[in-house]
């Protein structure tokens, strides 16, 4: 903080004072004593006053000076009042062309938003078609002039509604002005089973335009990222910028041909497919060359879910990815350990999966005959060491260099727009809709909940437009 100029005063008058009378003392003691000591110690008082100034001047200055212009405040939950309602100035919500810089570059070939917008392409999407994915929506959600509104239908049993809210004021955040009017119901099940979405080519009806984390091969939805890019707080799990770090530490820790020789898998067994896998398990009478655990989600709970680190699970050279009775967020987990992934076929496919190549990021397994498809995999990674590690790399690599933050979001950005563009009507805000902000939803949040919350927030616009779909 600036002093006044009386306090100023007083400070170097002390300061002088003290100054002189530590320095002048030990030459009233010295009977010879040369003029020339009194010539220089008036010199040298004046240069560490000198110095001193202008340290202060600097520090002042550089004070003034930190603000970025081009970011956005945090969150202040001090503005709001007791029934924490949405600013009327939040942050921008126009986009300012003079603040990008690099030219963007393209974005990963996982983004094919035009292929799953495909059913629509000729139709386009009407009023009708969205009120018609209410039955089984868990939201609507809105957004008209920058701001999100949120109708809400059911809730999810943990936390991923919520962290999917708040990953879409992170997008609105990051690309303030960008992401243009739209109107979309969003369903929050594993399970994709909606028989009105089943799509039989151009010439049948348009399926229903529903945005889901995951969908299956005869089924027209919309996939969208999921909610554990914020985190998972319900298991502990980090923001994926903060996981990815850890996970790429983690890989470090030990080198893959000391790694443990055995595919690995920890989970809960709550399916066939997993039971399935259970069933590898050594014995005393066989060994698939797989290890194996059952995870108590009751003791875990319990125990915070310190033994499940996921970073710490990078310990094997091979790591078995299989789905539950729906699909499964730890594809990208697995995939980002160096190990070489052995991926049971799964159902389901995510926004992420469709740009994997089998046996250059991961080794398929049979889902009929999985113990054996599992120690053949195995034991030809054991012989062929070299082979094996190159494509777990191959698999984390694409994890690390793709699937990061900046990428997600530039993902989404660019299939709202697109689906907002196929809307033939314009997007209102429901009467039943309700605001969210990042003080609304932020401030009431306290623990683990409120630590992700503010680890995962975007500091600011992008310094640059959006990666370019080829």
């Amino acid at each position: 903080e600036k002093m006044s100029e009386s306090r100023m005063s007083q400070w170097l008058s002390r300061f002088y004072g003290h100054f002189t009378e530590t320095i002048r003392r030990p030459f009233l003691i010295w009977p010879a004593s040369t003029p020339l000591l009194f010539i220089f110690f008036p010199l040298l008082v004046g240069l560490f006053l000198v110095t001193r100034l202008l340290d202060s001047t600097i520090i002042l200055t550089t004070t003034t000076t930190i603000t970025d212009t081009n970011h956005i405040p945090g969150l202040n939950c001090t503005t709001v009042n007791t029934t924490i309602t949405c600013p009327t100035k939040n942050y921008p919500n126009s986009k300012r062309e003079d603040h990008y810089h690099p030219t963007p570059v393209a974005c990963p070939e996982y983004l094919r938003i035009h292929e799953d917008l495909r059913p629509w392409a000729h139709t386009g999407i009407t009023r009708e078609m969205v009120d018609g994915g209410r039955a089984t929506a868990f939201f609507r959600l809105v957004i008209v002039d920058g701001k999100a509104y949120v109708e809400t239908y059911r809730n999810e049993f943990q936390s991923t509604v919520a962290v999917t809210h708040w990953g879409i004021l992170q997008l609105l955040r990051k690309y303030p002005g960008q992401v243009p009017d739209l109107d979309l119901m969003f369903e929050c099940d594993d399970r994709p089973a909606n028989p009105s979405n089943y799509y039989n080519g151009s010439h049948a009806p348009a399926p229903l335009p529903i945005f889901r984390y995951c969908s299956v091969d005869d089924l027209a939805y919309i996939v969208f990222p999921d909610w554990s890019f914020w985190a998972w707080p319900d298991l502990n799990v980090k923001p994926w910028n903060a996981l990815l770090e850890d996970l790429k530490e983690g890989n470090k820790k030990i080198r893959w041909m000391e790694r443990e020789p055995h595919a690995y898998w920890k989970g809960n067994p709550n399916s066939k497919p997993k039971e399935d896998v259970m069933k590898c398990n050594v014995t005393e009478h066989q060994d698939w060359n797989v290890r194996v655990y059952a995870l108590d989600w009751h003791k875990e709970t319990q125990e915070g879910y310190k033994n499940s680190d996921l970073a710490s699970q990078c310990r094997h050279r091979f790591k078995i990815y299989v789905e539950g009775i729906g699909w499964s967020v730890s594809e990208k987990n697995i995939l980002a350990c160096d190990s070489l992934t052995l991926l049971v076929k799964p159902r389901y496919n995510d926004f992420l999966s469709r740009g994997l190549v089998p046996m250059h990021h991961y080794w398929p397994i049979k889902e009929d005959d999985k113990c054996k498809s599992l120690k053949f995999a195995v034991d030809w990674g054991n012989r062929n060491k070299q082979k094996a590690q190159a494509m777990g790399k191959a698999g984390s690599e694409f994890i690390q260099r793709d699937l990061k933050m900046d990428y997600v979001y530039d993902y989404m950005l660019h299939l709202l727009t697109e689906y907002a563009k196929l809307l033939t009507f314009k997007p209102t805000i429901p009467e039943n809709a309700t605001a969210i902000c990042l003080e609304k939803m932020g401030c009431p949040a306290d623990g683990l909940v409120k630590k992700f919350m503010m680890e995962s927030m975007v500091k600011g616009p992008a310094d640059t437009g959006p990666s370019t779909i080829p």
